[in-house]
């Protein structure tokens, strides 16, 4: 079970079905929108992977207040872009309610998973 939680796969589709059914439920009001639920959980899956990627590349490329606080800033830019681009692109009736879950969790994420390799990076240093 240990190694199944770990697995990346797993967390892809988790985030597909969870950001999948947010976005269902954020567009409600226009019906079963699965074009954009579908564009969502994707979008998450991927998004989800090169954000931990990105983040892993940038660890200690900066010091200081500036390693805490610029890879998630960078990440969580780059995620609003994509979301806000695509959702645009393919007509999401709700774009604002859409994209305000998965931005602020990938961003919470980045913000936790940057500050634990901050930390990491500290511990061993000499």
């Amino acid at each position: 079970m240990p190694r199944l939680l770990r697995s990346s796969l797993v967390h892809a589709a988790f985030g597909f079905l969870l950001m999948g059914g947010w976005t269902l439920w954020a567009n409600h009001a226009h019906g079963l929108v699965w074009g954009p639920a579908i564009a969502q959980g994707l979008l998450s899956a991927g998004l989800t992977a090169l954000l931990k990627k990105t983040l892993e590349r940038l660890d200690g490329r900066f010091s200081g207040f500036v390693a805490l606080a610029l890879p998630p800033a960078i990440t969580a830019s780059a995620i609003l872009a994509t979301l806000t681009i695509v959702h645009r692109l393919i007509g999401t009736p709700e774009l604002l309610a859409t994209i305000a879950f998965p931005w602020t969790m990938s961003t919470l994420y980045a913000v936790a998973y940057n500050a634990r390799l901050v930390a990491d990076r500290r511990k061993t240093a000499p």
